[in-house]
């Protein structure tokens, strides 16, 4: 399995009272689906999994893979403070009919490399399912995984990839020059998908694919049929989108966006606030750019 194109960090939907919106998800699910990404993963940063108790997180894996129908392939954040709890959710993942899961680093106890090495290798060792990394220091309380330690990783022969949103270009260069061609390093920063592609990354796992999926799915099909051009330019397009979403608390900014195209999936868990009037109108103006919405 070669993880490759966009693969949204699907916003989890919300009923009014803050319950989860199953047939929403659904919902959400065909949209992004006909929008051609080629993958979804549930259970994300941007997914509010940190909310989310573990019953919800089954149900929100098993509507996933059920409604899916592996049209695409879906990847389940299964990612947790403690080694026990990160594998006890990869095994109810794979149970459920995962396709895989992205895992990301402890967020509270700052592991050492040893640590997060040793974390990773027993995930990975507890399932059958490709494994993929996910390095966000700044979400990790400044936690990240050396390039050494993606290279030791990448010799287990079911960690497949890494999602690397350090925002630091040159990091992700580092990975790709040590892992192997059967794994796939994987842009989680929006704005950074065009320059990581043409140093060899496989695509991206984007908040605003949530947002605006076709766009981001012009960036990485333009660059693989040869037409940097047009994949300049969709990247070019998206960046104001991405950087909109920096004006409220993750993953609010990308609720307000689905909200003003029409396309709303309810509120944030608490405390994460809807955006106030004046930054929904800086959002507009974004989408606008975009050309995601008309004025007015």
């Amino acid at each position: 399995m070669k993880i490759h194109g966009i693969i949204p960090p699907v916003a989890t939907p919300m009923q009014a009272n803050e319950d989860l919106d199953l047939p929403r998800l659904k919902w959400f699910l065909d949209h992004l689906i006909t929008s051609g990404v080629h993958g979804v993963f549930v259970l994300g940063t941007n997914s509010e999994f940190y909310a989310l108790d573990e019953k919800e997180k089954q149900q929100v894996i098993a509507t996933a893979v059920e409604h899916v129908r592996g049209r695409v392939p879906v990847y389940a954040g299964t990612g947790a403070e403690t080694t026990r709890e990160a594998v006890r959710l990869t095994k109810m993942a794979e149970k459920e009919g995962a396709d895989g899961v992205s895992v990301i680093t402890p967020y509270f106890v700052l592991p050492n490399q040893q640590e997060i090495f040793d974390h990773y290798r027993r995930v990975a060792e507890a399932t059958k399912l490709p494994v993929v990394l996910y390095n966000n220091p700044a979400t990790c309380g400044g936690v990240k995984i050396d390039v050494e330690t993606v290279a030791r990783l990448a010799e287990i022969p079911n960690i497949l990839g890494v999602k690397d949103s350090s925002g630091d270009l040159q990091n992700t260069i580092e990975y790709l020059r040590v892992v192997p061609e059967r794994f796939s390093v994987m842009m989680g920063r929006d704005t950074l998908i065009y320059p990581a592609m043409i140093f060899g990354a496989q695509g991206a796992v984007p908040a605003t694919g949530n947002i605006a999926p076709k766009i981001l799915v012009d960036i990485y099909e333009s660059f693989v049929r040869g037409d940097q051009a047009a994949s300049l330019a969709a990247q070019r397009k998206l960046n104001p989108v991405r950087m909109a979403l920096t004006l409220g608390t993750a993953p609010g900014g990308v609720k307000a966006a689905l909200q003003l195209l029409g396309l709303s999936i309810g509120p944030c868990r608490s405390p994460i606030a809807a955006l106030p009037a004046d930054k929904m109108q800086k959002m507009r103006a974004a989408l606008q750019s975009a050309g995601l919405v008309v004025p007015g």
